[in-house]
């Protein structure tokens, strides 16, 4: 009889016999010039043909994607191993997920996630429940070791994606740090959000010296003076001097996210971003 455990195992098998592109692709320095994408900021285009959809994404050039429609155990209405077939298919690697894990459904998430040949599974934000005291916070700690674990043991890193409300003050505390605090980081990585930790007003480069190798994966998103999200190089932060503190970060990766694109189509913007920062950035 077939378990499921066999079921990601053979799963694993057909998507690591497809040919992968360069492995430097899995070791990113920013000097690289390789670039990921967020697929939510072409969430519209990938719900209505995520074929050409990631076409497109892959001609614009980017190297590796971020799912963010993970439900049913399927990507986009697609398998997992399906879906990773078909990002390979366009020359990319499908890195990461972005999930609405939770305590009943986390097992199931991961090996989603490990089935698609994915190298991490990111929880997005946290429920209210959790996001709402000090107590709160500790228990999505535990939670997150928990889920750290049993990613390790599928071959996955588990992180978490940060908004502004982290940031916030409870009781004098701020929650993000809790949250630092109480992981292990042999388990548990972070998504760091760069637009959202600066509307907050808390300094990434500080977090990386105090927290040294516990941001792996980033968001690449720009602010305008009113804290709305924008294309790279249409706002207010200075990119370089945080991408010059990517090692002591720990940073592996990084993701153009764009939550609403109000200057341009989602297209042109993923094109602007990326080529703002191969051309303005790295140089």
């Amino acid at each position: 009889m077939s378990t499921r455990r066999d079921f990601i195992r053979k799963s694993a098998i057909a998507v690591a016999a497809i040919p992968l592109i360069n492995s430097e692709v899995f070791a990113a320095p920013k000097t690289s010039g390789k670039t990921g994408l967020a697929l939510y900021t072409i969430r519209d285009a990938m719900g209505n043909d995520p074929a050409s959809a990631l076409a497109a994404a892959a001609e614009t050039g980017y190297n590796w994607v971020e799912a963010a429609d993970h439900r049913d155990g399927k990507f986009y209405g697609m398998q997992p191993t399906e879906f990773g077939k078909l990002v390979k298919k366009n020359g990319m690697v499908a890195l990461s997920s972005h999930s609405g894990i939770n305590p009943d459904n986390y097992e199931r998430m991961i090996d989603d996630a490990a089935s698609a040949g994915m190298k991490y599974l990111m929880l997005p934000s946290l429920p209210g429940e959790w996001s709402s005291s000090i107590d709160g916070y500790q228990r999505a700690a535990d939670f997150f070791n928990k889920a750290g674990e049993r990613s390790r043991k599928a071959g996955l890193r588990f992180g978490f994606h940060n908004h502004q409300v982290e940031f916030l003050e409870i009781n004098g505390r701020v929650p993000y740090d809790i949250l630092l605090s109480l992981t292990d980081p042999k388990l548990v990585t972070f998504e760091l959000d760069l637009a959202w930790i600066t509307a907050a007003g808390k300094d990434p480069i500080t977090y990386f010296r105090n927290h040294p190798g516990r941001f792996e994966v980033w968001h690449m998103k720009d602010l305008t003076p009113e804290k709305q999200d924008a294309t790279l190089g249409e706002g207010i932060i200075d990119f370089k001097p945080i991408l010059a503190e990517a090692r002591t970060a720990g940073m592996k990766y990084w993701f153009l996210e764009q939550d609403h694109c109000r200057t341009h189509t989602p297209m042109e913007s993923i094109r602007i971003s990326r080529d703002y920062y191969l051309n303005k950035l790295l140089k």
